[in-house]
């Protein structure tokens, strides 16, 4: 084993874990899968100015209001809804053959 020499930096490798859900209502297991991803993938969301540690954070098809504790390793799920698809891009997608 080497020793390392006065004033010299060392460094670890730390493998970052996954922030734990816990969720406070009763949302279904696709929604929390979807939050699950969309927070492995590094997604903090669009944080609420009126309440600190508040973010809302967009998925495919549901937007997940959530509580992030500072340390980053706890999300409480708030609340979930579905989007609201643009009617005009319901429409061309609909539109769209599937040649």
């Amino acid at each position: 084993m080497n020793a390392v020499a006065e004033g010299e930096l060392v460094m670890y490798a730390v493998e970052k874990m996954p922030p734990v859900i816990e969720d406070l209502r009763t949302h279904s297991s696709e929604q929390l899968s979807e939050l699950r991803i969309l927070l492995n993938a590094g997604f903090v969301g669009r944080p609420d100015l009126r309440r600190p540690g508040f973010y809302e954070i967009d998925g495919a098809f549901n937007v997940y209001y959530v509580f992030r504790f500072p340390s980053g390793h706890k999300v409480l799920l708030v609340a979930a809804w579905q989007k609201e698809l643009d009617p005009v891009a319901e429409m061309v997608a609909c539109g769209r053959s599937a040649a």
